[in-house]
């Protein structure tokens, strides 16, 4: 597990390989994680943006940016926290992915809550 933390905002990244295949394409190898975003401040804040750098085990690097998560937009405040799962594909059997939450505070303030990289990786890949 990877845990981060940013004025307040603690981000857990649990991560595990679903499985791959190889398509005449190329190999595709299907990665989930699941994310807990906890405020542990004294001032509420919510989730408005995400912004994720994709890195595959040959240097490419893909970058995702987007409103929300999973569809949401999560108002959390302090004590409370949010958890989603969601997923990645990559043409390596490992990589890794860092990126941050960009939130807002109800008093206009805005923030990134970074989250430290985290690795994917098919265990037989790396046995």
């Amino acid at each position: 597990m990877t845990r981060s933390e940013t004025e307040g905002i603690c981000v857990e990244v649990k991560t595990r390989y679903v499985g791959g295949r190889a398509l005449p394409e190329g190999a595709r190898f299907v990665f989930a994680y699941t994310i807990r975003i906890s405020n542990t401040g004294d001032a509420p804040a919510q989730l408005c943006r995400r912004h994720w750098f994709i890195t595959d085990a040959h240097g490419g690097v893909r970058e995702v940016e987007g409103e929300g998560v999973v569809g949401s937009q999560p108002l959390l405040h302090p004590g409370e926290s949010f958890e989603y799962t969601s997923g990645c594909v990559l043409e390596t059997p490992h990589g890794a992915m860092h990126g941050s939450y960009t939130m807002f505070r109800p008093n206009g303030a805005c923030f990134e809550a970074l989250v430290d990289a985290f690795v994917l990786a098919d265990p037989q890949a790396i046995a």
